[in-house]
């Protein structure tokens, strides 16, 4: 019963703002292109410099000289939980929202840069080498980091609301404490994706770079 519950308040608020969850959508994606875009507007010098150092650390995950999983998944887990933090708190303060929008912009831009890159390189082995090492933590990170920009930006939008359209006042800590919780699903889902490229990926990459015989 809890649970179908929980499932009606989730479609109620899917439906509610839909529109906010397409348009933070489409804004990652767009930052997913234009990483990928920029990727071509690189000269030759800096495309050389980059996969160097791509290489060396190639070399080092196909010789099992990666960092101890451990220290990759505190490392993962930290960066992007200080990343989702960051994005909640803006959301909290009424100034905050462009601020969240050009911060999941740059997300997807990292993406679309780093997959765009490796493709543009190595072609098909660096689309393998991106699928296995970018994408795995990836199906979890992203879902989670648009989905709390899109709650941040709906919340922030309340605050607004509430602040300059005294008509329409709503009481906002119940609001707030749902805020919270979703804050702390985002961080239990972001453990799991830190497992993931912590202790799966790294085994994955190593697998697909012996496979096609890089050094």
């Amino acid at each position: 019963m809890k649970k179908r519950r929980y499932q009606d308040v989730a479609v109620t608020h899917l439906r509610e703002y839909s529109s906010i969850y397409l348009f933070v959508i489409v804004l990652f994606l767009m930052g997913v292109i234009f990483g990928a875009v920029i990727v071509n507007s690189l000269s030759f010098t800096q495309k050389e410099d980059l996969f160097y150092y791509l290489s060396q650390f190639f070399g080092q995950a196909a010789s099992g000289k990666v960092a101890d999983g451990k220290d990759l998944f505190l490392q993962s887990f930290l960066h992007n939980g200080k990343f989702i933090g960051l994005i909640w708190i803006l959301g909290v303060s009424i100034i905050g929202l462009p601020v969240i929008l050009i911060l999941l912009f740059m997300k997807g831009m990292v993406v679309g840069f780093t997959v765009g890159f490796l493709v543009n390189q190595m072609q098909w082995d660096g689309f393998l080498l991106s699928f296995v090492s970018i994408l795995p933590q990836n199906f979890i990170i992203i879902p989670v980091f648009i989905i709390t920009a899109a709650m941040a930006v709906t919340f922030s939008l309340k605050m607004i609301r509430n602040q300059f359209m005294k008509k329409i006042n709503q009481p906002i800590m119940p609001q707030f404490f749902r805020y919270i919780f979703s804050f702390i699903a985002a961080l239990v889902f972001l453990a799991v994706a830190a497992g993931v490229e912590a202790y799966l990926s790294p085994a994955l990459l190593k697998a697909v770079i012996n496979s096609i015989n890089y050094n």
